[in-house]
């Protein structure tokens, strides 16, 4: 190890330490990797935890931060009070045995699920109150509509705020012309005293009061003891676990700590498409050790042949990709922090400036080092961090408290921090103008950066998929149709895409089929049972039994003859017959199993 590597892996195990983290850390580093023992797939990372070497080393998270230039300080520095959050990816089917494995290791009574609290909004407030006053639905949908359809609107601010000025619904709501005109007509039905004006009153009262609960999609806590002496807790029908009374905000603050236990689709197409490859190729792939240089990778990324694959698969990054041309992993993770709102409009700068169209310009000499892998455009919040520190001499705790004022527009500690940052900038000799301009860029710019940890996380995981797709086509949009097979847009469209690819999709057949979409031994991708409506698993399973017990079934009468006829019900074969599954048999062609029964006379 050098000495630059031994040094910040001793900081962050100080940081670690005297932030007394280091309980934290292990517990999760000890559930991801029982997770990995139990054969479930988990992600390479996650948001800022992926910065962590010490995370890197003992497992948490599997993207070298040193590498790539992450930073530790954006995910825990000696300013930050609050708890860090490491959440962690795992594949749909595994996450639940991480959870059951959390709970088996520190005791039912000290892990639950977090409580969520949903509140009444101003269309849901208006309705509930119509409702319980027998306001007439019709009037009670009316005064609904006149809300204008924004995120996050008050009716409290609809009603009393200014419609114009500074602070008005114009300036900071962005209403229209239209939208004004509605908030005039609610003003005025609010000020009458009739039934609707009785509404509306009563509604603005209740309006962001708690309407009911709910249980966070990922969060879990874990205490160390009994949660009922620290939190108060409650039983939920249906559900296995405590639910915490307090939400997510507030349980950090009584001594518990709140992990994130995520399920990602993609990993389950990832892990499916290797079990396939295993299966048909008789090779078994490490996907975390595949090459990041990979040729055929590449390619796919330069065709924007990217459907199925992870992130990288809207038809506006596809246009983007061709234009590109990525030839390394770099770009992946640029494009992947590029294409969303606010920075997407320094793509097409982005672009000329690789293939040389456009000259690469630094404001000042210093920033080259930390701006030449995205040829002189800042597009990290870790960028801003480590220019900081190199251009002003802040520190590392400063340097993440700019990112976040930048981030948040906290004004008043911008002000502050301009000032440390010129008078930086003036003590190491550089000129005071193009200072005040990076300064200028930056605010501007750093509310929409990107952590450039969790885009290099997921362009990783990106990266996996296409790799499979590029060197294992059918085994991978195989598996991309099993995890969509419910949804019939999404088979018909990943159908016409393996088609494109020159991959045959044949239909359902009992002989050949699994649950899953799978692929024969002449490189066909087979319809999986599954996905037919009308049969369930159980009797796809009752079939696969039989089969591999007495072999293929030679007709309908033999898989009649042979079933279990309690779970392969007349309503099951009548599917199977509709989808075709058994158009392999010689005797019968399709036609004659929709030949409708004539009705018997009964005289």
């Amino acid at each position: 190890m050098t000495q630059e590597i031994t040094e910040r892996i001793d900081f962050e195990l100080f940081t670690v330490k005297t932030m007394g983290f280091a309980g934290y850390f292990l517990i999760v580093a000890d559930f991801i990797q029982a997770g990995r023992d139990l054969g479930v797939f988990v992600g390479p990372g996650r948001g800022s935890a992926a910065g962590s070497a010490v995370a890197y080393c003992i497992g948490i998270t599997n993207i070298d931060p040193i590498k790539y230039n992450l930073l530790f300080e954006r995910f825990l520095n000696p300013d930050r009070k609050s708890m860090p959050d490491i959440d962690t990816d795992f594949d749909d089917d595994g996450r639940q045995k991480v959870i059951d494995y959390v709970v088996e290791k520190y005791g039912k009574q000290q892990v639950a699920h977090i409580v969520t609290y949903g509140t009444m909004a101003a269309k849901m407030s208006i309705k509930d109150v119509a409702r319980v006053l027998d306001l007439p639905l019709a009037d009670a949908n009316a005064l609904a509509k006149l809300v204008p359809e924004r995120p996050g609107i008050k009716l409290n601010r609809l009603i009393n705020a200014p419609l114009s000025g500074s602070g008005g619904l114009t300036d900071k709501e962005s209403l229209n012309s239209d939208e004004i005109e509605a908030t005039r007509q609610l003003r005025e039905i609010y000020n009458n005293n009739d039934l609707k004006g009785k509404v509306l009153q009563e509604a603005v009262v209740l309006e962001g009061s708690v309407r009911g609960t709910g249980i966070h999609a990922a969060g879990i806590i874990i205490a160390p003891k009994d949660l009922s002496d620290i939190i108060p807790v409650a039983a939920v029908k249906d559900v296995n676990l405590y639910v915490t009374q307090f939400e997510g905000g507030v349980i950090e603050d009584a001594g518990v700590i709140k992990m994130d236990f995520l399920g990602l689709r993609t990993l389950s197409i990832i892990r499916d498409a290797l079990l396939l490859i295993t299966q048909n190729h008789k090779i078994t792939i490490d996907i975390d050790k595949i090459p990041l240089d990979d040729t055929k990778t590449y390619e796919l990324y330069q065709r924007g042949d990217t459907n199925g694959t992870f992130q990288f698969e809207s038809t506006g990054m596809q246009k983007y990709l061709r234009d590109l041309k990525p030839d390394c992993f770099e770009d992946l993770i640029a494009m992947n922090a590029l294409y969303r709102p606010g920075p997407l409009e320094y793509i097409p700068n982005y672009i000329a400036r690789k293939h040389g169209t456009e000259k690469i310009t630094y404001d000042l000499p210093e920033m080259e080092e930390y701006l030449s892998d995205t040829y002189g455009i800042c597009v990290y919040q870790e960028q801003v961090m480590l220019l900081s520190q190199k251009m002003a001499g802040f520190s590392k705790g400063d340097a993440d408290v700019l990112r976040k004022a930048m981030g948040k527009k906290q004004i008043a500690v911008l002000n502050k921090m301009k000032v440390q940052f010129l008078d930086g900038c003036t003590t190491r000799g550089l000129d005071t103008a193009k200072c005040e301009k990076v300064w200028t860029d930056w605010e501007a710019f750093a509310s929409y950066a990107f952590n450039k940890s969790h885009s290099t996380c997921y362009a990783f995981v990106a990266y996996q998929t296409a790799y499979l797709k590029a060197h294992y086509p059918a085994e991978y949009m195989a598996a991309v149709l099993t995890h969509n097979q419910h949804n019939i847009d999404k088979v018909t469209f990943f159908m016409e895409e393996s088609r494109r690819m020159g991959i045959p999709v044949k239909g359902p057949d009992v002989n050949e089929s699994g649950i899953k979409f799978s692929v024969n031994r002449r490189g066909e991708i087979r319809y999986g049972l599954g996905a037919i409506k009308g049969v369930g698993e159980a009797a796809v399973e009752e079939m696969i039994a039989a089969r591999l017990k007495s072999g293929a079934f030679r007709g309908l009468f033999d898989l009649v003859k042979r079933a279990n006829l309690r779970t392969i019900n007349k309503k099951v074969i009548e599917s199977l017959a509709y989808a075709g599954a058994f158009d392999s048999f010689e005797d019968i062609h399709r036609a004659q199993y929709f030949y409708p029964e004539k009705p018997t006379n009964p005289i």
